[in-house]
């Protein structure tokens, strides 16, 4: 199925700063504080609340039943987080590689976390071997305040350099069953077109890394049984929205990122269909689109380097609902899009520079929208409504 490019509304471009944007803790603080002052956009004017700071390249968070967070860093470590944000390294992880864009990444809980028997952390990290690395997939068992049993469920079928497009983002589907993207790798762009190579694609896979008997190539003997989709670039962000669609944001070459909505077995084109230029030249390096593969949902403006992407359903944020938020690194940005019959019909730019490089965008059970921010002294920040 082919979405073309939207051409977004300009009508919810603008956004202002009440006041001016004050974050009133320091770093090293512990004691989260609220902002006094407010960001408005069209639609709602939200307060910004540092909830932890002092985190050292953080990747994703996740949240614990009782209130409080788990915060991964690329350095290995996985963080326990209070809500007046100590943090607390936590002992039993495995030794990951930090070469490049490598290290510890994303961290989800099991669906039925915290019913005893499923009290799984899932993550994905880069796994050192040799000259090489490969994305991995874990998981370890919560034992209230700390780690316990850890099992090593998946990793991508072959080692390489040089050390970044790991994408390795995860998201548990409605029926139990686990993505997982991994990026091309950065060296060899065709393998995302390569059906007996897990990079440049996204992988679905059973609660215990198995393959599910219905995934859309089990039958097809030229390609791996755990790809889901084929042709993905770097996917650094990804949602299950409350109507079971699977959405992504990706970063392309120069220009050319995307926010996609994945299907089984679809073909999203990479390097053969993008609208992204030569890093160095700044000339087109494929097609807008090709038959029997898919291009983007949305056409991300700029340099936007997406990563983290969640969908608001927060009564907090009633006009938000069924919303996507994608963040961005070097863009700064938090970005919201208007989602209609798969895809994005209104954007609004809600945050640019006021927290640095978004790495990771969540809802909590709280209904405030989570960020972290992606730097040697990184935060976890907090979005709540002022009203």
């Amino acid at each position: 199925m082919f979405y073309p490019a939207a051409p977004l509304s300009s009508s919810l471009r603008a956004f202002g700063v009440l006041g001016g944007l004050v974050l009133l803790t320091g770093a090293g603080s512990a004691q989260a504080e609220m902002t006094h002052e407010a960001v408005a956009t069209d639609a709602v004017t939200f307060s910004i609340e540092r909830v932890a700071d002092g985190l050292t390249r953080p990747w994703a968070v996740a949240f614990l039943p009782d209130g409080r967070y788990l915060v991964s860093e690329r350095s290995g470590a996985l963080n326990l987080v209070d809500d007046q944000g100590h943090i607390e390294a936590l002992e039993g992880m495995p030794e990951v590689s930090t070469q490049g864009q490598g290290g510890l990444l994303d961290v989800v809980l099991h669906p039925a976390f915290g019913d005893g028997e499923h009290d799984w952390i899932y993550f994905t990290w880069s796994k050192p071997d040799q000259n090489g690395t490969r994305t991995a997939l874990s998981r370890v068992r919560w034992e209230g305040d700390g780690l316990g049993e850890l099992e090593h469920l998946f990793e991508q079928d072959r080692a390489s350099g040089p050390g970044r497009h790991y994408g390795s983002r995860l998201a548990f589907l409605d029926d139990g069953t686990l993505v997982m993207s991994v990026g091309d790798r950065g060296s060899d762009p065709t393998r995302a077109q390569a059906r007996d190579d897990h990079a440049g694609s996204t992988l679905r896979l059973t609660e215990t890394g198995g393959v599910p008997a219905d995934n859309p190539f089990v039958d097809d003997g030229a390609t791996l049984d755990e790809i889901y989709t084929l042709g993905n670039r770097n996917i650094q962000g990804m949602t299950v929205r409350d109507n079971g669609e699977l959405w992504v944001s990706e970063h392309g070459p120069r220009t050319g990122d995307e926010l996609n909505l994945i299907q089984p077995g679809e073909n999203y084109g990479w390097p053969e269909v993008t609208l992204g230029n030569d890093y160095a030249t700044n000339e087109p390096l494929g097609v807008d689109a090709k038959p029997g593969m898919t291009g983007p949902a949305v056409a991300l403006e700029g340099r936007f380097a997406p990563s983290g992407l969640a969908e608001v359903n927060s009564e907090r944020f009633t006009a938000w609902q069924g919303n996507l938020l994608a963040g961005g690194l070097s863009s700064e940005k938090l970005e919201r899009f208007v989602i209609a019959s798969g895809r994005a019909v209104e954007s609004e730019v809600v945050l640019e520079g006021e927290v640095g490089r978004i790495r990771d965008v969540r809802q909590g059970p709280d209904g405030g929208i989570y960020l972290l921010t992606d730097s040697d002294q990184g935060g976890l920040y907090r979005l709540l409504p002022t009203d």
